[in-house]
């Protein structure tokens, strides 16, 4: 006779309110119960899933991986029996779809704010969660369902094994900017970079591994005065005239007007892309579609990584 397990909620409520508050003694005071008992119901529960769910880093608690799997499932529990107590007490319950989207950390900021502004501007209230970082990171959270999508630069590498699909949404060329000091390198344009200062992004990023080749093919050796991994930060000494910096050309005039530079000189040989990954073949969220619907002029193309 199969006996049917029974999630203790009490004790998933317990956990749930120390992974919010960060700890079991800010947890104790909001629940007004001792330290060992809540303690005594985590391990309770740890027991009852065949995991655990927190580990000991320094003087704190961290979840662990499962640890932040059951968080996001307590999340979705305990918002649903708040709907309940609402519907019951007569107060009509307005559900919000939420986005929870992973930026990687070297795509324009102006680019991402485009790309999740389409998302907001196509589902009414929509709940927005974006944690940015480097791509490792975000397809880890994405393969634990933490994220519904991660906007990347490239699709995931190989060396990451994760089962995820990239769908391109933009491509684009770029476009070399300066401060006025140095707009008079449009002059004689690509062969005026010649011992120019620039500001590039740090080795190993798309755009990097795209400029080095073309600089070479064009016979130019820039001067690099600065290598950044916050793509803000270059265009900040980009605009006190440090040395000329590339920016896709999707957004040449948004930065143009914000940071008071103009254009260099613009080529399509290097070429910008920008995808969606999730680990979906087809873009199922409506925001997430909205998103490929709206940037660049082409659809969205599935491909796996």
């Amino acid at each position: 006779m199969n006996v049917m397990e029974w999630l203790n909620y009490h004790h998933l409520h317990y956990f749930w309110v120390v992974a919010r508050t960060g700890s079991i003694a800010r947890a104790s005071e909001e629940l007004r119960l001792s330290q060992p008992t809540i303690s005594n119901q985590l391990k309770t529960l740890e027991a009852s899933l065949g995991h655990p769910l927190l580990e000991r880093r320094g003087r704190g608690l961290v979840l662990t991986d499962v640890g932040r799997t059951v968080q996001r499932y307590a999340d979705e529990i305990f918002r649903t029996g708040r709907e309940l107590q609402q519907a019951m007490k007569g107060v009509p319950s307005r559900e919000r779809m939420t986005l929870s989207v992973g930026v990687v950390d070297v795509i324009p900021k102006l680019v991402a704010e485009r790309m999740l502004q389409a998302a907001v501007d196509a589902v009414k209230d929509l709940h927005l969660v974006c944690r940015e970082g480097p791509l490792p990171t975000l397809l880890a959270a994405l393969a634990l369902h933490e994220l519904d999508v991660v906007l990347s630069d490239r699709p995931a590498p190989e060396s990451v094994r994760v089962k995820a699909f990239a769908h391109l949404l933009a491509e684009c060329g770029v476009v070399f900017l300066a401060a006025p000091a140095l707009v008079h390198l449009r002059k004689g344009f690509p062969a005026s970079l010649d011992g120019a200062p620039v500001l590039l992004p740090t080795v190993g990023t798309a755009l990097r591994q795209a400029l080095d080749p073309w600089f070479e093919s064009r016979g130019v050796k820039p001067q690099v005065v600065g290598e950044f991994d916050d793509g803000a930060l270059l265009k900040a000494f980009g605009a006190r005239g440090m040395g000329v910096f590339v920016v896709p050309a999707l957004i040449e005039k948004e930065v143009c007007t914000q940071y008071g530079v103009a254009p260099v000189g613009r080529t399509e040989e290097v070429r910008e892309r920008f995808h969606a990954i999730t680990v979906e073949r087809r873009l199922r969220h409506p925001a997430v579609a909205a998103i490929a619907q709206r940037i660049g002029e082409r659809p969205a193309r599935p491909g796996k990584t």
